[in-house]
């Protein structure tokens, strides 16, 4: 097909892309921004096959139905609590690809694999691959990148699942290991490229960073995963970006620069959201300051106050505003429609209510307002954590609704926990406080919560679905 015509669907692709994302940062939009980040893909991916000439397509139809199958089963199945795995896992797999896209290309420039699209591709393009040193750097560090990539995610995905290494996994000296392993990976692939005849370099390559992957994310808690898994998304974007630059295909450049730059975007979002160090996310240093010597013991003794939902609906029967902070409880109990149901019934009878919403509640960014949006919750009474913190002691009533980090005093109050300096919503501040949870288990940051013995707050521990439904009626029934 003629040249023109490609890049002309490259460039259209590229657009699509930088809409889609566009469209992302708004759930208003974000249906929209996701239908143009697949028509752009699927753009990218119908150039690229009529392009570059493609041997055989039973594999690429083989990969296809393959990966369309486990898509499938994998959208259908997977509960929206458990997102952040998924995203760790793709962000995984997308470096993983690029380790190997990359390596298949150059032992198929080096002639350790049969000639084929990649030597096709820098041949029309005037380059000489054996001694071009932009493809091999490209290429060295597509192998890196992607291979930290790879076997972070992994890491990532165990601590979030809570398979194993949940919490700070740190020995001494780990930041001058993670620093030599550093400079042996970069060493290998400055051999690699020096050296480019000899490719069993690339493989040692790879091995030496996904040790370093490992090192520097098995270091970081649990908490503090959905920093990472922002910052593993970027790297997969960059890897990608470093594979094009091997292909020599413009749009997967494009494409995986913009990946890159939006998950460094995001990263530093939710380092400022969590007061949590950038440095220390890229360098694998644990990023709270310890583990805290608060125990639940010395907080909950003989303080707290249990409650029910004929209690809590005459607590709300007078109450003229009142703040609902959802959390990852109301997420695992796939309550928010049982909340907007709640919220609906107190308007009706003049009572005003808003949602908080902290930047890291649940599990990711957004978690929290892609709930509310799917049962239909105004975007306007979605409030941001620093819009609604100045007015927290203006609240009526308070409901916590399966949060939990995010309302830690401790976060104010010990400078030795985990959680030390992120900013919380401020619902102490509130007039009464009725924390919905099942019981008084901590939550990822495995401390305690002074919230819930504190004088202005009651316990109500249930189902957060059950509890929002059983105020509800007790609501009906004043």
């Amino acid at each position: 097909m003629n040249v023109n015509i490609i890049n002309l669907a490259y460039l259209l692709a590229s657009v699509l892309f930088v809409l889609g994302i566009k469209g992302l940062t708004s759930p208003r939009t974000a249906v929209r921004g996701n239908a143009y980040s697949g028509l752009a893909m699927l753009i990218a991916v119908v150039a690229t096959l009529v392009d570059r000439n493609i041997l055989t397509f039973e594999y690429i139809i083989a990969g296809v139905a393959v990966g369309a199958l486990i898509g499938a089963i994998l959208a259908m199945k997977i509960k929206m609590t458990d997102m952040p795995q998924l995203v760790a896992v793709f962000n995984g797999f997308g470096g993983g690809a690029s380790v190997l896209v990359a390596g298949a290309a150059y032992l198929e420039i080096m002639g350790a694999l049969p000639g084929g699209v990649a030597s096709k591709a820098l041949s029309a393009a005037g380059i000489d691959p054996a001694h071009d040193y932009q493809m091999l750097i490209a290429t060295a560090a597509s192998g890196i990148i992607g291979s930290v990539t790879f076997f972070g995610s992994f890491i990532a995905y165990a601590k979030l699942q809570r398979l194993f290494l949940e919490g700070a996994t740190a020995f001494p000296g780990q930041r001058i290991v993670n620093l030599l392993v550093a400079i042996v990976t970069v060493g290998l692939g400055v051999a690699m490229v020096l050296q480019p005849e000899n490719v069993n370099l690339y493989w040692i390559m790879v091995a030496a960073a996904a040790v370093l992957g490992l090192l520097l994310t098995v270091a970081i808690g649990g908490a503090d995963m959905p920093v990472v898994i922002a910052l593993l998304n970027s790297y997969s974007g960059l890897a990608a970006a470093a594979t094009g630059f091997v292909l020599q295909n413009n749009v997967l450049i494009i494409a995986g620069s913009l990946v890159g730059a939006s998950g460094v975007i995001l990263t530093k979002i939710m380092c400022k959201a969590m007061n949590r160090s950038l440095v220390n996310v890229l360098f694998g240093g644990a990023l709270g300051p310890g583990e805290s010597t608060v125990s639940s013991d010395d907080v909950y003794a003989g303080k707290v106050k249990a409650t029910s939902g004929e209690e809590v609906a005459m607590i709300m029967d007078g109450a003229r505003r009142v703040v609902i902070v959802p959390g990852y409880g109301m997420a695992v109990a796939q309550a928010q429609h049982a909340v907007r149901d709640l919220m609906n019934l107190l308007e009706a009878r003049g009572t005003q209510v808003e949602f908080a919403i902290h930047p890291v509640a649940g599990r990711m960014p957004g978690h929290m307002n892609v709930l509310l949006a799917e049962a239909e919750v105004p975007y306007d009474k979605l409030r941001e954590m620093d819009a609604i913190n100045p007015e927290m002691n203006q609240v009526d009533v308070c409901i916590v609704l399966g949060a939990n980090d995010v309302v830690n005093p401790l976060a104010k109050t010990d400078p030795s926990c985990p959680i030390a300096g992120m900013p919380i919503i401020d619902v102490d501040k509130a007039h009464t406080v009725v924390v919905i949870k099942r019981s008084l288990s901590p939550g990822f940051a495995m401390i305690p919560n002074p919230l819930f013995a504190a004088d202005n707050a009651l316990m109500y521990f249930e189902d957060a679905k059950k509890a929002i439904q059983e105020i509800a009626q007790a609501v009906k029934e004043l």
